[in-house]
């Protein structure tokens, strides 16, 4: 039992296990905290996404689904190990479950038999969902394992809990068969181990990217009526490729309210609202339209 740590506590703790943390847009106030309290916290829940493709799976977890609304989780772990955040605070990720099954994680004993849903997880659990399809074929690579134990043990560490108050979805919620393709036993045997030791520290930095092979962010400043660019056009064209042109002539090279129109159906696909899909390009928007040089 613990008050959550903050969004700064946990990303630190997460590094200090060794993990390769993204933080995914504005993660640290994205939750479903108006449906209800987030604490005091218990455990750390894993599970797996059934999807495949990182970023596909991690824009899923953050937005969510009609009916069911993001954050699905707190944190998403990547095949290859990285971990995303999207979410800090209530989480749509562990539903109802038994509380026998809550009692145990409290006390740190043995889990019984998960035959009831009476019990709001929402509140009580860390929830980190995993990239697998979850059909017992789809391979979990050993680096996403390797984080899968890192992200359990650095919220144990945090807290001062032992293995024993790591559990999967399918141990709480009747029913569910997450995570499939490792036993939580195993996992719980390994996450044992690394509380014995000391946690790695960061993990080191990512080697220098190779030259960009793209179109470098202008800045939002840049897209303004009057502005004339090779660089427009070829924005223009990405934007068409991608299924969200809206010209009626062009795209050219100068800025135009049919650009801004197009530019604002890309951020849309992306899964912005709102403000956030006004048509002014913002660097994470534009890094991933991949605009060529020009």
């Amino acid at each position: 039992m613990a008050t959550p740590l903050s969004a700064d506590k946990l990303l630190r703790a997460l590094r200090n296990e060794g993990l390769h943390v993204v933080e995914h847009r504005n993660w640290r106030t994205h939750n479903r905290n108006h449906k209800g309290p987030w604490g005091p916290v218990h455990g750390v829940m894993i599970h797996h996404t059934v999807t495949s493709g990182t970023q596909s799976s991690v824009d899923l977890c953050y937005n969510g689904y009609s009916g069911l609304p993001g954050p699905l989780c707190h944190g998403v772990i990547a095949k290859d190990g990285t971990v995303h955040l999207v979410g800090h605070g209530r989480a749509n990720h562990a539903g109802l479950g038994d509380d026998e099954v809550l009692r145990a994680v409290i006390n740190e004993t043995a889990l019984p038999a998960d035959n009831e849903a009476n019990t709001d997880g929402n509140r009580f659990f860390y929830g980190f969902e995993c990239i697998n399809l979850g059909d017992g074929k789809d391979p979990w690579p050993a680096a996403q394992l390797a984080a899968v134990e890192k992200a359990a043990a650095a919220i144990c560490r945090a807290h001062g809990w032992n293995q024993r108050s790591v559990i999967g979805h399918k141990e709480w919620q009747p029913g569910k068969i997450d995570p499939r393709g490792f036993t939580m036993d195993s996992m719980r045997s390994r996450v044992k181990t690394r509380l014995g030791g000391k946690p790695e520290g960061p993990s080191k930095p990512p080697a220098p990217e190779p030259p960009a092979k793209y179109q470098p962010f202008p800045g939002a400043a840049f897209f303004r009526v009057g502005r004339r660019s090779a660089v427009v056009t070829a924005m223009g064209r990405r934007l068409v490729s991608e299924g969200c042109g809206k010209y009626e002539v062009g795209p050219g090279p100068d800025w135009s309210e049919a650009d801004r129109k197009s530019y604002a159906a890309w951020q849309r696909k992306l899964g912005y609202s709102g403000s956030d899909a006004d048509g002014i390009p913002g660097r994470t928007s534009w890094d991933r339209l991949r605009v060529p040089h020009v």
